[in-house]
């Protein structure tokens, strides 16, 4: 990728998938369960609070001063049909 893309819109499942929309309009799917067992994400596995995913400032967020860079989502996500 070679331009920074913020995202718009985030849904996060309780298989710890993320439905993500780039302000381009592309739409991807990222998976966070290889994510789950690592810090700081490792206090989302098995909560609620995985689910209650927002974007602030372009990029994917969690209670608790967690989030995720946008790089990584567009770089290791898979776009949607």
């Amino acid at each position: 990728m070679n331009d920074l893309l913020d995202i718009v819109n985030v849904r996060a499942t309780g298989d710890y998938k993320l439905f993500l929309e780039f302000e381009n309009g592309e739409r991807r799917v990222f998976d966070m369960a290889p994510y789950m067992d690592r810090k700081p994400y490792v206090c989302l596995k098995g909560s609620p609070f995985f689910k209650v995913a927002y974007v602030d400032y372009g990029t994917v967020c969690w209670p608790g001063n967690i989030d995720i860079v946008p790089e990584t989502l567009y770089d290791l996500s898979q776009p949607l049909n």
